[in-house]
């Protein structure tokens, strides 16, 4: 599969530009805290995108998994259209129309009681913490700015300050210091390191079911049983971030629906938002959930009546099961797929549902490398940690898209 050109319906404030003449400029004036493909975005649809010059591209990362279901889907489309004509925005200091009906949504997926609405995965993650240790002073009996949380080796929850304090990633922690304390880390996938780390001071443990930006880090069988009873018995909080991994993307709902079992308190975003708008939350335990109290945390625009209406419309998606059942399917599809590559470039893949991290040789390229070889064969991934590729297609993609997509990997490794 190549790159191909299309022409027609080019917008006006793209068609003068060319993509070399947009990245120079982007260069020039956006802050370069990213290192994006040369590939200039200007129409998307589905599971496919188009540059500026009319080129097509099969999107196999999906913003992260912020578009599990595809570009501008119409149900989505369709409820942020209607709500646009009604009211975007209130502030919490009023009432809105769309809130509770999210937050009556969410909970009946996850099982679980409250939301509190943000915007971004990392103000979800900041959010979360700030809860965890007023539970603790409250409810625990924790002596005062003496929490403490466990937190994972090779942990991606965002870069802000306090998110890097508990980061190992030089990159994200080199240069932002001093660093926020109340944090110990433990190896991840490690039972016997987590509990010699809880100890009368922990609020919470707080851990990614699968580990994203580590390349789809999967945790040996039993292990998210084991911190829903290890939490359990030590009487400390179990946050499980599904921001990357939750609403469809492994086959369930959730990751930790692979082991049956639920934390006291959710962070979830991206996908939350269809893809249209930034909405992520916190969603937990009443009990947990309600030692907040007005004043005490907020957000302007979380819990926006746009960010419910789009919000409650990825929930109806989700109701059916459909994009879970697809998920499942086609992720057996691309673990065969990766396994046949396996010794033909591939050192090693990690796959549950539609997503995965690939090892590619070192000798045969970097992450980056690879994802640049793949853009010339009309395919979007991108790497992460030296010679590994993630693939996140959106959830709507087709058998045909995904072999399409395989056999170009298998085609940039064999070149």
């Amino acid at each position: 599969m190549t790159a191909t050109t299309h022409t027609t319906g080019a917008p006006l404030s793209t068609a003068l530009r060319s993509s070399a003449e947009l990245i120079r400029a982007e260069a020039e004036t956006v802050a370069h805290n990213y290192h994006p493909l040369p590939v200039v975005v200007a129409r998307a649809e589905g599971t496919w995108v188009e540059d500026v010059e009319g080129r097509r591209y099969l999107d196999m990362l999906a913003g992260y998994s912020a578009l599990n279901f595809g570009h501008r889907h119409p149900a989505l489309i369709a409820a942020a259209r209607h709500q646009l004509d009604q009211v975007t925005l209130t502030s919490r200091a009023f009432h809105n129309d769309r809130l509770a009906g999210f937050a009556e949504a969410l909970a009946d997926l996850t099982g679980l009681d409250m939301t509190l609405p943000m915007n971004t995965g990392a103000e979800a993650v900041e959010s979360a913490l700030k809860i965890a240790r007023k539970w603790a002073y409250e409810v625990k009996g924790v002596a005062p700015d003496q929490a403490t949380i466990v937190v994972a080796a090779g942990n991606f929850h965002g870069r802000t300050t306090t998110i890097v304090s508990f980061s190992d990633d030089p990159v994200a922690r080199t240069g932002f210091g001093p660093f926020t304390p109340g944090f110990r880390t433990v190896p991840y996938d490690d039972l016997a390191a987590l509990e010699a780390a809880i100890d009368d001071t922990t609020a919470a443990v707080l851990i990614e079911p699968i580990q994203g930006e580590a390349g789809v880090r999967i945790p040996a069988d039993g292990y998210l049983a084991g911190v829903r009873e290890l939490t359990h018995r030590a009487g400390v909080l179990f946050i499980a971030d599904e921001i990357q991994s939750g609403l469809g993307r492994t086959g369930t709902t959730l990751a930790v629906a692979h082991e049956d079992v639920l934390p006291d308190l959710l962070l979830l975003g991206k996908a939350l938002g269809g893809g249209i708008v930034p909405v992520s939350a916190v969603v937990g335990r009443r009990d947990v959930m309600s030692v907040l109290r007005p004043g005490e945390h907020g957000s302007t625009f979380g819990g926006n009546p746009l960010a419910a209406a789009v919000g409650s419309a990825v929930v109806d998606l989700l109701r059916t099961g459909e994009f879970q059942e697809h998920a499942r399917t086609l992720g057996a599809v691309l673990a065969d797929g990766l396994a046949g590559l396996v010794g033909r470039g591939v050192l090693r893949y990690r796959s549950r549902g539609l997503w995965a991290g690939v090892d590619v040789d070192p000798a045969i390229g970097t992450g980056r490398e690879i994802s640049e070889r793949l853009l010339t064969e009309g395919i979007l991934v991108k790497d992460t940690h030296g010679s590994t590729i993630r693939i996140a297609p959106p959830l709507t993609i087709t058998r045909e898209e995904l072999d399409s997509a395989i056999g170009a990997l298998g085609k940039v490794l064999g070149a």
